[in-house]
């Protein structure tokens, strides 16, 4: 191929990817989750395609549905709870039947003195201009929450729409996941062992963020859940999902949202409450992440907590949920592609010393001092 063909074919080539990328850039949230969950259940569908007497098609209807069983309609039910406890918070909150609200504002009107003595002391003032900055901030908390259920309302069609299409998706990268990474392997420009690297740690990282980091979220926040409901606390799914949100961040974890309770709990009285659940949260809760992610994650999948916290932070903050996910994934590929650099680099270093036994490129001998 010509120098001039060869141009004109990386051009078209750049320019139909661009465009493919862009007209599926509206369904980015179906086809990033098609693939991480064709990925997680791989292993499930090549067992059912051998049970089945490899039919693929078989194989991959099976797979769908017991994923629809498994995964899509058990979280489907807890967003339906979820939904009706977040609507019965809300109205009391409007009506100001809330437990915890009746027993903070009866902390604010008669606080202990060492209280007031705390905050001026750090420069917040009283608990009455307490109170008012907390209820201006609940007014505003209330009214975004309010504006977020009508979104949610009205992207109902949507949700609808990309579950459709990630199921449709998903039985094809089951069923012709190995052709397709085949292909991948031979259109990327890359040697054998550089494809490998890749494409491992890609699958690893997906595996890693939701197997492991996922499944400990679900287990820390259901175990704080749990804590809540027992001790009385409203909301208790509510917060348990707040709670699995913020176990994904390492280095916050579930402890953001039990630790400020369990100081509500011992500063209005409930002095048992608060220390009970203060043990719970730091013996069981925990201790859930120590015990679980080296076997759910494996110690040699792991990147730095730093790096997970601010890729997943970022990748939040660009992409909303699916973030979660993108950006350690992103992450990953960041050290991997330098990791390969640098490896390139010093095998060529190596190579090239190796051929000139040790003599310089410019080809001159370095002078000795030895008489």
């Amino acid at each position: 191929m010509r120098a001039a063909d060869n141009k004109f074919f990386l051009f078209l080539l750049a320019a139909a990817s661009i465009a493919f990328v862009w007209i599926l850039l509206p369904f980015y949230g179906a086809v990033l989750w098609g693939v991480v969950i064709a990925i997680l259940f791989a292993p499930l569908y090549r067992q059912l395609n051998r049970a089945l007497g490899f039919r693929r098609n078989l194989a991959a209807v099976v797979g769908v549905t017991v994923i629809v069983l498994l995964v899509l309609l058990p979280f489907s039910a807890i967003g339906t709870a979820l939904a009706k406890e977040a609507a019965g918070v809300y109205g009391k909150i409007e009506s100001g039947n809330l437990a915890l609200l009746n027993n903070l504002r009866n902390f604010i009107e008669q606080p202990p003195s060492w209280i007031n003595d705390l905050l001026e002391r750090f420069g917040i003032g009283s608990v009455a201009e307490l109170q008012q900055r907390l209820s201006s901030a609940l007014m505003r908390g209330s009214q975004y929450f309010a504006g977020q259920a009508l979104t949610i309302g009205q992207s109902t069609v949507d949700f609808t729409v990309n579950l459709f299409v990630m199921l449709y998706l998903l039985f094809f990268l089951l069923r012709d996941g190995d052709l397709i990474a085949g292909r991948i392997r031979r259109g990327l420009p890359l040697s054998v062992d550089q494809q490998n690297l890749l494409l491992n740690k890609f699958t690893v990282v997906i595996r890693a963020t939701v197997k492991g980091n996922m499944l400990i979220a679900l287990i820390q926040g259901a175990l704080g859940g749990l804590a809540f409901y027992v001790l009385g606390i409203g909301g208790a799914l509510l917060w348990a999902v707040v709670m699995a949100f913020v176990s994904l961040l390492p280095a916050v974890g579930a402890g953001l949202v039990w630790a400020p309770v369990a100081v509500y709990l011992i500063a209005t009285g409930s002095m048992w409450q608060g220390i009970l659940l203060i043990a719970y949260g730091a013996l069981v809760i925990g201790m859930v992440d120590n015990v679980l992610r080296p076997v759910l994650v494996g110690k040699d999948t792991r990147m730095p907590d730093y790096v997970v916290l601010i890729s997943t932070l970022g990748g939040l903050q660009v992409f909303g949920l699916n973030g979660f996910v993108i950006g350690p994934v992103i992450a990953a590929m960041f050290i991997a592609v330098w990791d390969i650099y640098s490896t390139s680099r010093e095998a060529a270093a190596s190579a090239g010393e190796a051929t000139t036994g040790g003599v310089p490129s410019n080809g001159e001998v370095p002078s000795s001092d030895a008489p």
